[in-house]
């Protein structure tokens, strides 16, 4: 495992910029106490001669031996310890934090990019499993496991009923590599219960998520996160799409909330010529260090636009930042988030690790990633305040200092302070929006209404070739949206003729994007959502004129005219 991991988490908690030794030698020496109880007299005191002074660690130690020996009711001692250690470590920044060996498991597996299982994507209708798509490649594919077979016994046990949960679900169909689960199942028009006996097996997670050709030149690759096998997904992908003529690739990170470094920074050197700068880290106690890259890259004249959001961080910035500051890609959508803090991950003796910020990431135009944080700083809530600011919605409600400004190797001007600002703005689509609409996307309607009507509807949907034959020639009847909406009115969603007048477009689309995934992949479902997606529709037009950008006087222009935003390209 790489000791450089910046996975963004929000830690929920407004932080303060307390010195970064202290808390840190308290946490170790904590921690270091805790692990060597032996040294501990049974009073509490220490048996190695140290000082009394308030600030000797120890003190933390001996406050929670004496809890444990004193406190008037029981307590749960690995509960306090637990709690101290996040308590000293979210004063330091928003994005140090504890891992509790219960959580570094779970935390892992997106990264690690599998687990170990049977191998189905599943969900929970009317307190039955049902089987949305068996993995592919997993034991349950080779095993003949179909979607639309609902598991009602595992391992001899009836599972159908009230009080089926995800929780439930996955203890028990989750499971170390070779072990066996026995399943019992019904199959639609099949009456005789189906038994199965599946080996569990390594089930891959994928990070690229999308590899599609948009037109006959332009790739389009959507990432989840940088895991372990992000890379070598992505150059499949890429290579996939270059035999289909792929000449201009878009890398869709909206979303993407980071990963490991190391899957990040070889797919930077694909872009790029040998030697060029990709990021470097620096901290107090942590000198400067340089990301070269190492070789030509093999798509180093491939014209590239990358698509960003509030919602890229960490990995995905450095990404977007070193592709912007060398001037190989255009950068379209909005502000990142803004995560620029390098953790390095410490394991404990206990399976738990603490991640602790040691450096900040830098571009190559030296600007810091970062975003404020500290006494002030709401930084749970800057999501809202880019709403309330106007952030989201206008470029021209985005200030930076002159401070701030730095020059790409062709002049560009980009800027600091935190994030990265996208070479051209798409303001946030509220065209289509309402609370009904809210509603659905939370309800889980329009995942359930996809999948009953691919099992009913199988049939006639295999005459469609692929995705994009389904979008040229599919349309949903006005009677499967009154089906749809009588079955959001069963999860609890009240009809709402506005909603709907406001949301249809929206509504139609989401349905065929679930209808698609169940029908032809996952890569399916993605694809079909970028027909209503501003900013997929403004880096379209952006790549399709790629050579006709240029810079003049440290602005993008396209033909001479300043591109500031992008609303007309919309209308």
């Amino acid at each position: 495992m790489s000791d450089r991991i910046d996975q963004y988490t929000n830690t929920g908690a407004k932080k303060s910029t307390s010195s970064l030794m202290f808390p840190f030698i308290c946490a170790l020496f904590l921690i270091i106490g805790i692990y060597a109880g032996s040294f501990l007299s049974s009073n509490g005191a220490p048996l190695v001669p140290g000082s009394s002074n308030e600030d000797n660690p120890n003190k933390l130690v001996n406050i929670i031996n004496k809890i444990d020996e004193m406190y008037v009711d029981s307590v749960q001692k690995k509960a306090l310890i637990d709690d101290a250690i996040r308590s000293i470590l979210e004063k330091l920044d928003p994005h140090s934090y504890y891992i509790s060996p219960e959580e570094m498991a779970s935390m892992q597996e997106p990264l690690e990019g599998n687990f170990e299982g049977i191998g189905v994507e599943f969900m929970i209708q009317r307190d039955t499993l049902m089987v949305v798509n068996p993995i592919e490649g997993g034991p349950s594919e080779s095993a003949g496991i179909a979607p639309g077979d609902r598991i009602v016994v595992v391992d001899g046990e009836d599972i159908a009923g009230k009080g089926l949960t995800n929780d439930k679900v996955m203890k028990l169909l989750k499971g170390e590599k070779g072990t066996l689960v026995n399943l019992g199942i019904q199959r639609r028009n099949n009456d005789e219960l189906l038994n199965f006996e599946i080996v569990r097996d390594r089930i891959p997670i994928y990070s690229v998520v999308a590899s599609v050709m948009v037109s006959e030149e332009v790739g389009y690759i959507k990432i989840t996160r940088f895991a372990k096998n992000t890379y070598e997904e992505f150059m499949d992908g890429v290579k996939s799409l270059s035999a289909q003529g792929a000449k201009k690739l878009m890398i869709d990170l909206r979303g993407n909330g980071g990963g490991y470094l190391n899957s990040c920074i070889p797919m930077i050197e694909e872009f790029l010529e040998s030697g060029q700068l990709i990021v470097y880290t620096e901290g107090k106690n942590d000198p400067r260090r340089d990301y070269k890259s190492r070789v030509n890259g093999r798509f180093k004249d491939m014209d590239v636009v990358v698509l960003i959001n509030q919602g890229s961080a960490s990995a995905s910035e450095i990404l977007a930042g070193a592709l912007q500051d060398q001037d190989r890609s255009i950068t379209v959508g909005r502000r990142s988030f803004g995560k620029g803090l390098v953790q390095n991950e410490i394991a404990l003796p206990d399976e738990s690790a603490l991640r602790l910020t040691v450096a900040r990431y830098y571009t190559p135009t030296g600007r810091s990633i970062q975003k404020p944080y500290g006494d002030g700083v709401d930084y749970e809530n800057d999501y809202y305040d880019r709403f309330d600011h106007g952030e989201l919605m206008s470029a021209d409600s985005i200030q930076f200092a002159d401070s701030l400004q730095f020059r790409t190797p062709e002049g560009r001007i980009v800027y600091g302070g935190g994030g990265i600002m996208p070479d051209i703005f798409v303001p946030i689509d509220t065209l289509g929006g309402s609370a009904y609409l809210t509603e659905l996307s939370y309800s889980g309607s329009f995942r359930r209404y996809g999948f009953e009507y691919v099992e009913r509807e199988r049939t006639a949907l295999e005459k469609y070739e692929d995705v994009n034959d389904f979008l040229a020639n599919f349309a949903l009847s006005n009677a499967d949206l009154e089906e749809f909406y009588a079955m959001a009115e069963q999860d609890g969603i009240v009809k709402d003729r506005f909603g709907i007048e406001r949301s249809k477009k929206v509504i139609q689309l989401r349905i065929m994007a679930y209808i698609a995934r169940n029908q032809f992949g996952e890569e399916a479902y993605y694809r079909v959502l970028l027909e209503d997606d501003n900013i997929y529709r403004v880096a379209l037009d952006v790549i399709n004129q790629y050579d006709q950008y240029i810079v003049t006087d440290g602005k993008l222009n396209l033909l001479g005219q300043q591109v500031l935003d992008a609303q007309e390209q919309l209308n």
